[in-house]
């Protein structure tokens, strides 16, 4: 536990300073990314939990006819997403709140949707908090994750445990693996990765459909 709070807290220091910028820098990087998980997410239901919202970059691209509830770790963050709510007239947001991915304050079954973009390798625990996105899964849903995943192979590899002390400051990781969330649904045998698709930039990024199984 200690080292959960630990690292808890060095996100939560990492996104303070981060929050005022983080559009600048990021909303080109990630919207290719951002734009497919709204997309997926809106053809697999209507109910959509995004965990990790953030400034809220990705919430404008969901379907007008979903209600989407946000969480995020981080106040500073929750609050620009907020803001953007309001400025941008995104009814379909129905509530946004500061919350632990570990903790989630729902009940069983209240979404048809997870999506966690950008954010599953931030997670100091994150068996634990696919446990939480699956115990809020209504059956037949779908987790819906973005980031940069790496498969641990050859020279990208080797240059993802180089840079992971590096990218560890502004509250990124590279060295997470798509193995990792594989042997989590392998293990939980109730759901199964449906899909990993590449998207900008060349395939760096990749976005991942993790599918419970009815006849599990």
């Amino acid at each position: 536990m200690d080292a959960i709070r630990n690292s808890a807290e060095h996100q939560q220091k990492v996104y303070e300073r981060w929050a005022p910028v983080y559009d600048r820098v990021y909303r080109g990087l990630l919207r290719d990314g951002h734009r497919t998980v709204a997309k997926l997410a809106g053809e697999a239901g209507r109910d959509i939990l995004e965990v990790g919202v953030g400034t809220g970059l990705a919430l404008s691209y969901y379907p007008q006819q979903c209600n989407v509830t946000g969480i995020d770790l981080s106040e500073h963050m929750i609050a620009k997403a907020r803001e953007k709510v309001a400025r941008r007239r995104l009814f379909h947001v129905r509530a946004l709140h500061v919350m632990d991915a570990h903790r989630l304050q729902f009940a069983d079954q209240s979404f048809d949707v997870v999506c966690l973009p950008f954010v599953i390798t931030l997670i100091p625990d994150p068996e634990r908090a696919l446990d939480e996105c699956a115990r809020v899964l209504r059956p037949g849903g779908e987790i819906i994750i973005a980031s940069k995943l790496g498969d641990g192979r050859g020279l990208q590899g080797a240059i993802e445990e180089a840079v992971a002390p590096l990218v560890h400051r502004v509250g990124w990781s590279s060295a997470f693996r798509i193995g990792r969330i594989c042997e989590w649904a392998e293990r939980r045998g109730d759901f199964e990765v449906a899909e990993i698709r590449r998207v900008f930039p060349n395939g760096f990024f990749k976005v991942m459909r993790v599918k419970h199984r009815l006849n599990a």
